[in-house]
């Protein structure tokens, strides 16, 4: 790539796509293309078309889809199965279509196995069974890895996918009811602050500011007295001397700071010695944490001083998804943002 190339990013606004985007600014690049969901659907081939017919773009970085924690993938799995097929399917064939020099498709450590052996190697990929919870939205991205290698090898083309460990950072999704872990940790652990001490106003504020989800009215919610606000809370696990999560805390995630797979990304899709990567590169700092031990360092950045109970009721997931980064190390990048600094990064921004 060069400065004036033209780059699309497909899902600009989420949290990696947004990182994307500040990352290529801070490298130079000026000639970035971005569009809402509002004024192109990703899921309608037709529009997809007419968008890569107009614009042309020479580099796709592909980070749009349907994503959310176990709750949402349980409840709505055809939906992650079919919105992010077509996402991707439609994007990377209009790339191969309208001539784009490279395309970058991120995937999700999801694709792997639920018992796949630790560390996860890229070569793990369908040994065995995937994890129930997910299973939809694995295959989605399993399948359009697969459409990038064979349109490789059909088409010479010049399409990669990485995949990338759990994500968290700036404009992350911190609604109850479909955020990814660390986002619904921080919300509950703040909230419950809040709730401590009596913080109504900055309550309503957030409420104003991120949606509940399971169907609550925000608007109607902080219209109500103070009780009622609390006893909804109670229903998300949210109290004054405590927080609720889901599961035992006995499973083991790897995280990894948005800011950090941008830079990752930027240098593969920079890299001219990268074409031989095989099917996927793994994102990975190749270290991970157990759940209890993550929960307790967000209650200790967060100042909560309360307690932690565990829905032993609720799934935990995956028991490990530990990823070996050895390939993307070998191409001489590794990542910089230690995990409790990136919390701290993340909590300081959400707050504000």
């Amino acid at each position: 790539m060069d400065k004036n190339s033209k780059i699309y990013i497909a899902g600009h606004s989420g949290l990696v796509g947004s990182a994307l985007a500040r990352r290529l600014q801070a490298r130079g690049y000026k000639n970035i293309i971005t569009i809402s969901s509002g004024n192109l659907n990703l899921i309608n081939q037709k529009s997809v078309d007419e968008f890569f017919s107009a614009q042309k773009p020479e580099y796709v970085f592909l980070a749009a889809a349907k994503v959310g924690g176990i709750l949402a993938n349980s409840t709505y799995p055809a939906e992650f199965i079919y919105e992010n097929i077509m996402i991707g399917t439609n994007v990377v064939h209009a790339a191969y279509k309208y001539g784009a020099k490279k395309l970058l498709y991120l995937g999700s450590s999801c694709i792997y196995p639920r018992l796949a052996p630790q560390p996860m190697r890229e070569d793990n990929l369908l040994t065995s069974e995937l994890e129930p919870t997910n299973e939809a939205y694995a295959i989605a991205k399993i399948a359009v890895i697969k459409l990038c290698r064979y349109y490789n090898q059909q088409y010479g083309t010049n399409f990669i996918s990485v995949m990338p460990s759990n994500q968290y950072g700036e404009n992350d999704n911190f609604n109850m009811e479909t955020a990814h872990a660390l986002p619904m940790l921080i919300r509950r652990f703040h909230l419950a602050k809040l709730l401590q001490n009596s913080d109504f106003e900055n309550i309503r504020k957030d409420l104003q500011k991120y949606p509940l989800g399971y169907g609550w009215n925000s608007e109607k919610i902080v219209r109500q007295d103070n009780d009622k606000i609390a006893r909804i809370l109670a229903i998300l696990g949210v109290y004054r001397n405590k927080v609720v999560v889901w599961g035992n805390g006995l499973v083991y995630r790897e995280f990894m700071n948005s800011d950090d797979l941008a830079d990752a990304c930027v240098y593969l899709m920079e890299c001219k010695d990268c074409r031989d990567l095989g099917e996927f590169v793994n994102i990975a700092s190749g270290s991970d944490i157990l759940m209890k031990e993550l929960i307790e360092m967000v209650k200790k950045i967060i100042e909560f001083a309360g307690n932690i109970e565990y829905d032993t009721t609720k799934p935990n997931g995956m028991p490990r998804k530990l990823m070996d980064g050895t390939k993307i190390r070998d191409l001489g990048w590794t990542p910089k943002i230690p995990l409790a600094e990136g919390i701290k990064r993340l909590y300081e921004w959400y707050a504000k």
